[in-house]
């Protein structure tokens, strides 16, 4: 079932040329009336009972995917990341940036889960939704009346996906959780950074992001299989777990191999020359995993003796020779720009690339063109619109893109309410007991 509203999308770029810009999405609730053909999960609604980051990513993900994603959110205070960041007028707003960035497409509905009334709203929403997706400690739903047993009784063909630090069961499951938390707990920050320095975690929350991508693909399984088997299903996915499994190849060095990871900092403990080198005006990643790629660079660089150098001519050669090949190849790098040899290599099927800035990652042509940035219309105390992220999944040619601005607090309780049922005077009932 689905009750979302669908913005107006212009294909018209900005002066930059960087965004793709969209009217702000307010129209009238109901089902959708277009036909757009990256709706895939046109019809699932989805209840999103998650706050910060790992389950809101999530859940902006099944919305670009176009689902009817509704946040679940505190009367008064909402997801913490409404006032998170460093955009005053926008905290006072309870529209911070960490919040606006995941919570595009959604719609917001505000009650208190702690009052009765309030647990009696979420039942009719469970009975009419087709997934549930939270990020609470576990226990906190069952201690609400909400256990699994209980969902599945209301509602025998929802799916309940818990979100968490690390899952349901064993001896941590309790704890909070936070990414760097993770990262470190993962051995992630262990084989991050300069092999003579410390541990580092890696620059963003990348075990939030996984998990939200781990959380995506099991509900989207699980609406799979109901096509064949109505039955609803829990979904027990754990940070800890998908960050280790995220690491695969570092794994199988430490289970497989018996040796255990080490940092290797900028450079590909695998292969050489592979890594980042240094050019006239800053780094560039270079990557040679075969020979034909090797003979290529050494080409390329006009220094082909290098590949015929008994220092050099296999890679186990290359790997054990590392820091001699590297001063051979940056002292023909330095002598020109970055962009040059990555023109340069590209051209003769090197890996390459430049090391750029996030401004510059955003603003590169190759981004421009897949449509990843999207310019939303708002309503906020400094600004009319932001530019948010969208997906890097294309459906049949077409990039994913939020349906709506991100929805002030509790927005769309008192519409939502009445789809659910509710009357007039039962709405006004609840804003005066603060139920929404």
């Amino acid at each position: 079932m689905l009750h979302g509203a669908q913005a107006g999308r212009v294909r018209n770029h900005s002066k930059d040329g960087w965004v793709v810009r969209h009217t702000r999405g307010r129209g009238p609730l109901g089902p959708r009336q277009d036909r757009n053909v990256t709706n895939l999960l046109a019809g699932v609604r989805v209840l999103d009972l998650t706050t910060v980051l790992a389950g809101p990513f999530a859940g902006y993900q099944l919305s670009l995917l176009g689902a009817d994603v509704i946040k679940i959110e505190m009367p008064g205070s909402g997801d913490l990341s409404r006032d998170l960041g460093d955009v005053e007028a926008l905290r006072d707003a309870l529209m911070a940036p960490p919040f606006l960035a995941q919570n595009a497409g959604k719609r917001s509905f505000s009650v208190d889960l702690k009052s009765e009334p309030g647990r009696g709203i979420l039942r009719r929403l469970l009975e009419t939704s087709d997934v549930l997706l939270e990020n609470m400690r576990p226990g906190v739903l069952t201690r609400l009346g909400f256990s699994w047993e209980v969902i599945h009784e209301i509602n025998p063909r929802l799916i309940y996906c818990a979100l968490t630090g690390f899952g349901q069961t064993g001896p941590l499951a309790e704890r909070t959780a936070y990414d760097q938390i993770i990262q470190g707990l993962a051995g992630m920050s262990a084989v991050t950074g300069l092999e003579t320095g410390d541990p580092l975690r890696v620059g963003f929350p990348i075990c939030d992001t996984l998990g939200g991508f781990a959380a995506v693909m099991a509900i989207c399984a699980a609406l799979a299989r109901r096509v064949n088997d109505a039955e609803g299903c829990f979904l027990d996915v754990s940070m800890l777990e998908t960050a280790l499994t995220a690491m695969g190849w570092v794994v199988s060095e430490q289970l497989i191999a018996g040796r255990p990871a080490a940092r290797h900092g900028n450079q590909n403990a695998a292969s050489s020359p592979s890594g980042t080198f240094d050019a006239a005006d800053g780094p560039i990643n270079i990557a040679t995993n075969t020979q034909t790629q090797f003979h290529a660079l050494c080409d390329a660089l006009g220094r082909p003796e290098l590949a015929t150098d008994p220092r050099f001519i296999k890679r186990t050669d290359r790997k054990r020779n590392r820091d001699a090949l590297t001063c051979e190849l940056e002292a023909t790098l330095r002598t020109r720009p970055a962009a040059e040899w990555e023109s340069l290599l590209a051209e003769v099927s090197v890996p390459c690339g430049r090391v750029l800035t996030l401004d510059e990652a955003l603003h590169h042509e190759q981004v421009r063109v897949r449509e990843l940035v999207h310019e939303i219309a708002v309503d906020l105390p400094d600004r009319d619109h932001v530019a948010i992220l969208g997906s890097g999944v294309h459906v049949n040619g077409a990039a994913l893109a939020p349906t709506m601005a991100p929805p002030r607090l509790g927005e769309h309780t008192g519409a939502l309410l009445a789809e659910l049922g509710y009357t007039p005077e039962q709405i006004g009932e609840f804003r005066d007991q603060r139920v929404i």
